[in-house]
Formats: C-alpha cells, sequence, structure tokens
C-alpha cells in the first residue's frame, strides 16, 4: 500500500485528493484503485470520494481485482498491482500454500534484484520478510529464482500477477460474520460475485447472477436469490455483523463491485436498468 500524509488548509473532496495522487503517479487505468482512511475503531474503512477531508492519513490501494490483472494496459497499473499482493502476501492476508508463497517471493525477488545470486539471494533474505515464516521457505524460494533468469521487473510483476489469481485468496477482503444457524464466516465480494468462507476455506459462492436482491437491515445482510423453477425453498439467506456501520459498509462494497463488473460487461437493456437502488437495497432485473 501506498501510505499517504495530508494536511490541507481547507477541506477537500475525496474525489479530487484521488486525482491529485493518481496525478502525481501519472497513474491513468485509475478505475481500479480507492482510498482507504483509518477510523476510530482502527479499521481501514473505504474513502466516499463524495465526503470532505483534510489532515489525515490514507491508504491508496487497489479497490477492485479483475480476474486476469496481466490484461491490465498499463505496465504502471501491472506494477501496483504487484505492489499490493506483496502487501497482502506480507501482512498474511493472501494465505497459500508454501509452493505458491515461494513461487509469489522469487517474482519479487527477481523484479528487486535481477538474476539469481547466491550471496545476494541468502543477505536478502535474512534482511527482508516477504511473507510470514519465511524462514522455513528461503531454499524453495532459490530454487525458484534461480529459473527466472533473464525476465525483466516488468515480466516478473506479469508472472507474479499470473500465479496471484490463481489463488482462493486472490483479491478477498473478509467480513466476518454469523450466519443464520450461528456459525462464524466471512463473506468477501469479487468479480464474480459475494463468497462465503470458513476460516480460508470457501464454503460456498453466490454468483451475480443467482442474486435477485441484495440490502442490509441494522447489523443483518441478506441476500435475495432467483428462484429456480419448482423450487419452493427459501430463497433468502441472512447474516449477522458485528455492527450497523459494518454491514452497511460490505453492502456498498457489494454494490459498487456489481457495478464495476456486472454491469460493464452486459448491454444497455432497452427498458430498465439492471440496477436499481432504493434505500438499503439494490435489485438485479434480467429480462
Amino acid at each position: 500500500n501506498l501510505h499517504l500524509k495530508t494536511a490541507f488548509c481547507q477541506k477537500i473532496l475525496g474525489c479530487d485528493f484521488f486525482n491529485k495522487v493518481c496525478g502525481h503517479l501519472k497513474l491513468l487505468e485509475k478505475e481500479y484503485f480507492g482510498l482507504e482512511f483509518r477510523h476510530h475503531n482502527g479499521n481501514y474503512v473505504s474513502c466516499t470520494f463524495s465526503e470532505l477531508i483534510y489532515d489525515v492519513g490514507f491508504r491508496f490501494i487497489v479497490k477492485f481485482f479483475p480476474p486476469d490483472p496481466g490484461q491490465l494496459q498499463r505496465s504502471l497499473t501491472r506494477y501496483l498491482f504487484a505492489l499490493q499482493i506483496k502487501q497482502d502476501l506480507s501482512s498474511g492476508s493472501l494465505t497459500c500454500h508454501d509452493n505458491s508463497a515461494a513461487l509469489l517471493v522469487s517474482h519479487i525477488l527477481q523484479a528487486e534484484l535481477g538474476d539469481y545470486d547466491e550471496e545476494v539471494d541468502v543477505h536478502h533474505l535474512e534482511i527482508k520478510q516477504y511473507v510470514p515464516n519465511q524462514e522455513y521457505l528461503d531454499h524453495k524460494i532459490i530454487r525458484f529464482h534461480k529459473k527466472h533468469r533473464g525476465h525483466s521487473p516488468a515480466q516478473s510483476d506479469i508472472h507474479l500477477l499470473e500465479v496471484a489469481r490463481k489463488l482462493d485468496m486472490y483479491g478477498i477482503r473478509p467480513h466476518p460474520a454469523n450466519d443464520g444457524e450461528g456459525m462464524r464466516i466471512s463473506l468477501a465480494v469479487t468479480h464474480m460475485g459475494i463468497l462465503v468462507f470458513q476460516g480460508n476455506t470457501k464454503i460456498n459462492t453466490f454468483s451475480w447472477a443467482k442474486i435477485r436482491k441484495l440490502s442490509f437491515k441494522r447489523r443483518h445482510f441478506l441476500i435475495k436469490l432467483h428462484t429456480e423453477a419448482g423450487v419452493r425453498d427459501n430463497d433468502s439467506l441472512g447474516f449477522t455483523m458485528a455492527s450497523r456501520d459494518i454491514c452497511k459498509t460490505f453492502w456498498k462494497m457489494c454494490v459498487e463491485y456489481h457495478a464495476f463488473f456486472r454491469l460493464a460487461e452486459e448491454p444497455k437493456p432497452q427498458q430498465k436498468s439492471l440496477l436499481s437502488s432504493k434505500g438499503s437495497s439494490f435489485r438485479y432485473r434480467y429480462h
């Protein structure tokens, strides 16, 4: 993450500050990114671009994770995605098997250090921690790094993203919740829809095509599914989150992800929009 500190004489709109940051970075594919600020409860919260801000510390983050980030048009965009993957790997939020973790780190080393050099690699891995419990992976990291000879930093970024995008936890920002039976789970939203996790194991997927309506009421996040022909089971699912604010934040993320990925893929409707919102819900209409 790119950490930013602002101190304005006057308040500034979130969108204007975001555009200033993108201008400073000379970033053109800015639609994939966003800003987060630290909430008083210690958690980072997405910045609303329509709000006025001042004298606050921010993080510049990847907000929307496409299914294939290697297809991004510009090397700077791919580089910023690679930095986000590196941050997620280091923090432990991008969990994966040892082989995948070692392969990711080996591509990072190739981008940062160039071709394998035993003395340089060993010393660098002693002083730089890329992944939790890295000391158990050093031999695998070095073995992979030897195979990347000749890869440029830009090529290494592409290889890194190719490995990362296939991981179950790629782009996942889990939101703790309880399901209808009181079981502890986590919800996450991705380009494909809403995922349900138990620990780091994905136990359910609700694709956008299956979802008819999303809403929240106080601490309760509700998913209403399209009813299949001949099936009379309850088509509504409810999840309870820690607070109304957390529930609203996750609902808002779902709205934004749907608008960014799902609506962009579909032709414009003849009569009504696929997405209509009112209050704390939005509804899909398919014709």
